[in-house]
């Protein structure tokens, strides 16, 4: 039976990742919501701490890092429940705080969380201390992957990339952009591999930045890759083209990355509902659990169902952390967490800035703020319309041909 408790050796990572978000995240919210595009210096002293920690052993996976099959056991042969369910709840608590901020920590990115789940151990050790954003979408496409143009051709001792990525999150300030690309666009999607791609190098730039409706403090780019020349060695994980495998190996890495979404979309949603309860209950709403919800005003009846949705995207998403780090198969459950929890998150968010009134509305309680937030979290990481495709896929057994 899975234990979906927060476990004990966790728990006071997770009250210290809580005070993080609160003193440094929290408390700097508004200001750079308001200041989009500049850098959050704040989180230089921050990105020390969450580094500290993961050196000690004391936060494992703090922040967005850590995200690994570990095939780590204990002498007993047990496989030790670690890095993603650390991730994840890392995630949940620093997106309580702010989910952009923590999209903008140093060291922390989406990218990171790729080469931590595709990598090999001498490219884990080289790419240690690399900041990466990750590119993946392309202006021909969303979320069907597959559909990537970007090209990476092999020549000596590299390859040369080309191609042009949108919605790169942190692909101004990170230091390096983990860049999805075919080997061999004639084979499909089994030649797509990922590539570890330093900004130094010549050949890659920033176009621009875009502006958006939430998570303003995050930086999100436009990245184009013109006769990019990029070692070998940069290749994330096996060269090799497997047609057997086909796209299986690439897609690998949103089975660790999208519980991680689906913890910043439960943790954005968590500081909603904390807040709303309490405003709620300052206008003398009373929200009684014993009750049946029929015999409760329409507020109080609307906060628990609320809650029940809430409690049953973090579920979804701390088994998707748990299956992965004890070596079985989550790619479902990994989905599931990322449609229910981006959902639920945008709807309870939404529903608070409804609930509270002028007060949700108005820029004197981050509720608004919230709500515009959660918004890319139903979408990023693959679209909630996707990951439904996704799951009917593997329930069904129906190849992405038979079920469109």
């Amino acid at each position: 039976m899975i234990n979906l408790e927060t476990p004990k050796k966790f728990r006071a990572f997770v009250g210290q990742a809580n005070q993080v978000a609160s003193e440094f995240l929290r408390a700097n919210s508004r200001k750079y919501d308001l200041a989009e595009h500049a850098y959050p210096k704040e989180l230089d002293l921050l990105a020390s701490l969450v580094d500290g920690m993961g050196d000690s052993g004391q936060g494992q996976g703090a922040g967005a890092a850590g995200v690994r099959r570990s095939e780590e056991e204990d002498d007993k042969g047990a496989v030790k429940n670690g890095t993603n369910m650390s991730s994840v709840l890392s995630v949940i608590e620093m997106c309580w705080g702010d989910v952009g901020l923590l999209l903008s920590m140093p060291r922390q990115g989406l990218g990171n969380s790729a080469i931590a789940s595709v990598a090999t151990d001498e490219q884990l050790e080289r790419f240690k201390d690399t900041w990466a954003a990750m590119a993946i979408t392309e202006p021909s496409f969303g979320s069907d992957s597959a559909a990537i143009k970007t090209t990476a051709v092999k020549d000596g001792d590299a390859y040369v990339l080309n191609g042009e990525k949108i919605f790169v999150t942190s692909g101004e300030r990170a230091d390096s952009v983990v860049v999805w690309a075919s080997l061999d666009r004639s084979l499909g999607r089994a030649a797509i591999k990922s590539f570890v791609v330093p900004k130094s190098l010549p050949g890659i730039r920033v176009e621009r930045l875009e502006h958006k409706l939430g998570i303003r403090s995050s930086d999100t780019a436009v990245i184009v890759l013109e006769d990019c020349r990029v070692p070998a060695e940069n290749l994330l994980g096996n060269p090799e083209i497997d047609t057997n495998q086909g796209f299986a190996g690439a897609m690998a890495t949103f089975d660790n990355t999208r519980p991680l979404v689906a913890g910043m979309a439960v943790g954005c949603a968590r500081a909603s509902l904390e807040l709303t309860r309490t405003l709620l209950e300052d206008a003398g709403v009373d929200i009684d659990y014993d009750r049946p919800l029929a015999a409760q005003s329409h507020a109080a009846a609307t906060f628990i169902q609320m809650e029940a949705d809430w409690e049953a995207a973090l579920l979804l998403t701390l088994e998707a952390a748990w299956l992965a780090d004890n070596r079985k198969p989550n790619s479902v459950e990994a989905s599931m967490s990322k449609a229910k929890a981006g959902r639920v998150g945008n709807e309870i968010t939404l529903k608070c800035v409804e609930l509270a009134g002028t007060l949700g509305y108005g820029e004197t309680e981050l509720l608004e703020k919230w709500s515009r937030d959660s918004k890319i979290l139903d979408i990023f990481e693959g679209t909630q319309q996707i990951q439904q495709l996704i799951v009917a896929r593997r329930l069904l057994e129906l190849s992405s041909s038979q079920l469109r």
